[in-house]
């Protein structure tokens, strides 16, 4: 029997009315939420990225204000101009576009954008909140892996839950996340030996590596929930860590890619924004 499918899309829906309605209600109030991005260089998919952003926060009701700089700024410009975000308080939300270009210290310019606006949840200081398990703004990618579960009346708590990839985009916030959702954790990298004895005891298994359709259906427990974190360029589009036309015959639940866990990364953006008024304390 082939599993069921994970609609991505149906439960962004959902989360952007959520988004729709809070954002109506804060302009009641006079709060006009706005997030800013900052892009330096010309990188061409972050330029179509960031503009896919301000379409999506129009339809939301969120302002949205692009800062481009060019390819040989300076360091210290770019620091500057974070600097005046951060103190403006009519910016909820930053956003610095990746990849920055080479001569730019990635770490410092990342750190330098407060943490309470910090709505990609990149700082050291919202990190650590997720291992304390305290109030602060958490990555979507992560986000989006749990949320796709729990809106789709999947249960997380006591679960056998393997998540494959150690990265620090996706995979190590996960760890944290999904223990503080009750799931028994493991996790799984380039040095695990014997990979598929791990991800078969997985009742939830979460492909977070970034190599194409890697997991394969003999790796999966069958009626095993998979969600796949992954997005690759592939010939003839993209395609995420699971080889979903396979795996989807074992597996008891699945998410596609395209269509899945990618679907609901810029709608839990702008939820961090939302987050972000109320850390700021405006609400």
């Amino acid at each position: 029997m082939a599993a069921t499918l994970i609609d991505g899309k149906k439960v962004a829906a959902e989360i952007r009315e959520e988004v729709k309605a809070e954002v109506a209600r804060l302009r009641e109030q006079g709060i006009v939420p706005k997030l800013a991005v900052v892009l330096a260089g010309d990188d061409p998919a972050s330029v179509v990225y960031a503009r896919s952003k301000e379409k999506s926060c129009s339809n939301v009701g969120i302002d949205f204000e692009l800062f481009t700089l060019p390819g040989n700024v300076p360091e210290e410009e770019i620091l500057a101009l974070i600097d005046r975000l951060n103190k403006d308080d009519s910016v909820h939300g930053i956003m610095i576009e990746l990849p920055l270009p080479k001569h730019i210290n990635k770490q410092r310019v990342l750190e330098a954008v407060s943490p309470k606006k910090d709505v990609d949840g990149v700082h050291p200081i919202n990190r650590g909140y997720i291992l304390s398990g305290g109030d602060g703004l958490f990555p979507a990618t992560p986000q989006s892996c749990i949320e796709i579960m729990l809106r789709s009346g999947i249960e997380i708590k006591g679960k056998n839950a393997v998540i494959v990839g150690r990265g620090e985009t996706v995979g190590k916030p996960l760890i944290f996340m999904m223990l503080n959702q009750n799931a028994t954790v493991t996790v799984c990298h380039t040095k695990t030996a014997d990979l598929a004895y791990h991800t078969r005891q997985a009742d939830i298994l979460i492909a977070a590596v970034g190599k194409p359709r890697m997991i394969k259906a003999d790796m999966i427990k069958p009626g095993a929930v998979v969600v796949d974190a992954g997005i690759n360029q592939v010939e003839g589009g993209i395609c995420g860590d699971v080889d979903f036309e396979n795996a989807k015959e074992v597996a008891g639940a699945i998410t596609p890619v395209p269509g899945g866990v990618g679907s609901l990364t810029t709608v839990l953006i702008q939820k961090n924004v939302l987050k972000a008024i109320r850390l700021q304390g405006k609400i």
